[in-house]
């Protein structure tokens, strides 16, 4: 079997669990050298070990806080000298710290969502495209954006802003980027039995609300992102820019 991301080198924040640690594994397996990033080094450790455990050297753990530029400025400087420039960009890492009406939300929790979901996409990416203008790399980076930007998102309004917002950035950068040959793709999941989705998963009766309005009946698993995600960043989708796929169980059209 051909390894699809043979030669290329990832970068994918949120990269200890979850999502995250979905894409590196399947990256590493499609034949990628990866950094995954977040904010503690022994959750990383944990997760490039185990990858590392059959693909032998793939996967770099580094911590940063996504939410802190000077983190994110650390990240990007100590990547390109120690690891080599990254031509897939993964911005994964996300926050929800408040469930509840849209209005009940603190100024505190608002601008932390804001920081990490939003900023902590933008930065990097940022970053990394003016290195890659400058060195010629036709890169592509990966949003993780949510259905819950694509529609009325009750009790997640913050949270469903930021994704929104994300899915719009997706757009501007694909039409400002494509002359130079770079990439910018997002994927919307749904319900997803990750740490972050824990308040939906866990509680039997608020997962019954979605998956009874979802097609194939039930939530989803971090492996069934990372597959796309392995399509985004192949050249198999060479003709493919600005677009956000939604995986979610058939949520957003049931």
């Amino acid at each position: 079997m051909s390894k699809r991301l043979e030669g290329k080198c990832a970068l994918v924040t949120g990269g200890s669990r979850g999502i995250g640690a979905a894409i590196a594994a399947a990256f590493a397996q499609e034949g990628a050298r990866v950094i995954i990033s977040s904010r503690k080094q022994a959750g990383l450790d944990e997760t490039a070990a185990a990858i590392n455990q059959t693909h032998p050297g793939a996967v770099v753990p580094r911590a940063c806080h996504i939410g802190h530029l000077d983190q994110i400025a650390e990240l990007i400087s100590w990547v390109e000298q120690e690891q080599g420039l990254p031509d897939i960009l993964v911005n994964n890492a996300g926050t929800n710290p408040y469930f509840g009406p849209l209005l009940g939300t603190s100024p505190e929790l608002w601008d932390k969502t804001f920081a990490v979901n939003l900023r902590g996409f933008f930065e990097p990416t940022r970053l990394l495209v003016e290195r890659w203008q400058e060195q010629e790399i036709k890169g592509s980076v990966i949003n993780l954006a949510s259905v819950a930007g694509m529609r009325a998102a009750p009790l997640q309004g913050v949270y469903g802003m930021t994704k929104a917002a994300i899915i719009s950035m997706t757009q501007t950068l694909a039409v400002e980027l494509g002359s130079l040959g770079i990439r910018v793709n997002a994927i919307a999941p749904g319900v997803i039995d990750t740490r972050l989705s824990a308040m939906l998963v866990k509680n039997p009766d608020i997962l019954k609300v979605f998956t009874d309005h979802t097609a194939l009946r039930r939530h989803g698993k971090p492996e069934e992102i990372s597959a796309l995600a392995v399509y985004l960043a192949s050249a198999e989708s060479s003709f493919m820019t600005g677009q956000t796929l939604c995986v979610d169980g058939g949520y957003t059209i049931a």
